[in-house]
């Protein structure tokens, strides 16, 4: 049997992540069964379950792939510029990102297998924020825990605005005014 070279087995690993979050949004974490998985992403289940585990380790590999993302767009570049980036992103994250929501209200096991990856997004958008408030950009009259608190609420208020399909209107504007309830006046 030839051997299968890291950057093919990196490659085949992606595609099976891009399809399974797509599949996932549609059908939800039950309804994602192993032939839909196998349809979407288009390798046999034997392709599949050799980079995963399972149906649960397949999701949560996705829901973390997302975190991380965003975990990493929020160091880099704020929490804002996650919502700005929600404007171009796809139905699949919007998906996985509700149906991670609903197994948080609904199992208990997930939420404690989930709990410290959601404050990895908290405490990115806190150091970044406390970066910006030392450099004189943010505003210090109010505490980061309190601002972080603030913007993670505005972006599930949109994260829930673009799963339900409801146009944002003018959501540089709306951002923008988010963005300006934490800098420096």
């Amino acid at each position: 049997m030839p051997k299968v070279s890291a950057e093919v087995l990196e490659a085949r690993r992606r595609e099976i992540l891009d399809g399974a979050r797509r599949t996932f949004a549609r059908w939800g974490f039950e309804g994602a069964t192993v032939r839909r998985l196998e349809e979407e992403i288009g390798v046999s289940r034997g392709a599949i379950f050799h980079h995963f585990r399972d149906k649960e380790t397949l999701f949560l590999a996705v829901a973390e792939d997302d975190a991380m993302e965003m975990a990493e767009t929020v160091a880099r570049d704020g929490l804002v510029q996650v919502m700005r980036d929600l404007r171009s992103s796809d139905a699949g994250w919007l998906g996985t990102q509700l149906e991670v929501v609903r197994r948080m209200r609904t199992d208990p096991a997930f939420r404690r297998r989930w709990g410290a990856r959601t404050q990895r997004l908290a405490k990115a958008a806190a150091e970044r924020l406390q970066r910006q408030r030392d450099a004189g950009a943010v505003r210090d009259d109010v505490r980061v825990e309190t601002q972080v608190a603030f913007l993670l609420l505005v972006m599930d208020g949109l994260v829930l605005h673009r799963a339900m399909g409801q146009p944002t209107g003018d959501l540089d504007a709306v951002l923008d005014l988010v963005e300006s309830a934490v800098r420096r006046p």
